[in-house]
């Protein structure tokens, strides 16, 4: 399949393009710097902003998924994510591309409160609660659209591979925390999804416990 990788520089996207090669697709990496992505033999690289319906247009057409993995550093307000989303929809619109599958995370929607005691009493607080009203925004305007989405929510991330099994979870119990996801788990979650058309019009909230 040809896959298009918005973020691609990211930490997910980095490992979803080796996992995307290893499983014989064809990717092609967006990247606002190019000096900022590995060295990969099959991958084509454009350089451009995923907020540019432009820049999306010329390269939309012929993928058969996109895939929304942008990030930021910073904690202050951003519109980064809502604005890849209006972009992205038009451009896919455009390009007559249906499938997309975008990472939000734990903060987003009913997964708030969720994480963990450290994420959800200092990190969310004190660092990513900006991000994630404007990744609310994001969820609201992918589920309003036509398009063959699955919003991928993944548990904080770790480096350390967790011995449990992966929880995969749609309506969010009460009393529920996910702990912890690698960064390969999440790249892997993301191709299955799309060999399997799996999770279409979906919200998968995944990790560990």
């Amino acid at each position: 399949m040809r896959l298009l990788v918005l973020g691609a520089s990211g930490s997910v996207g980095k490992i979803l393009m080796e996992q995307g090669v290893a499983r014989g697709h064809h990717i092609t990496a967006q990247t606002r710097n190019p000096a900022n992505l590995p060295e990969i033999v099959g991958i084509s690289v454009i350089t451009g902003s995923p907020t540019d319906t432009g820049f999306l247009n010329k390269h939309v057409t012929g993928h058969d998924a996109v895939i929304l993995a942008i990030g930021i550093n910073n904690i202050g307000k951003t519109t980064l994510f809502s604005d890849s989303a209006k972009a992205v929809i038009r451009a896919m619109h455009a390009g007559n591309v249906k499938r997309l599958i975008t990472i939000t995370g734990i903060g987003a929607g009913e997964t708030k409160g969720h994480g963990g005691w450290l994420y959800n009493r200092i990190i969310f607080p004190l660092f990513t609660h900006n991000r994630y009203a404007d990744k609310d925004l994001q969820e609201t305007l992918i589920e309003h659209s036509d398009l063959d989405w699955t919003i991928v929510r993944p548990a904080p991330f770790r480096r350390q591979v967790h011995k449990g099994p992966l929880h995969i979870v749609g309506d969010v119990p009460k009393g529920l925390q996910l702990r912890s996801i690698t960064r390969a788990e999440v790249a892997a979650f993301i191709l299955d999804c799309i060999e399997g058309e799996r999770y279409v019009r979906q919200k998968p909230f995944i990790g560990h416990s």
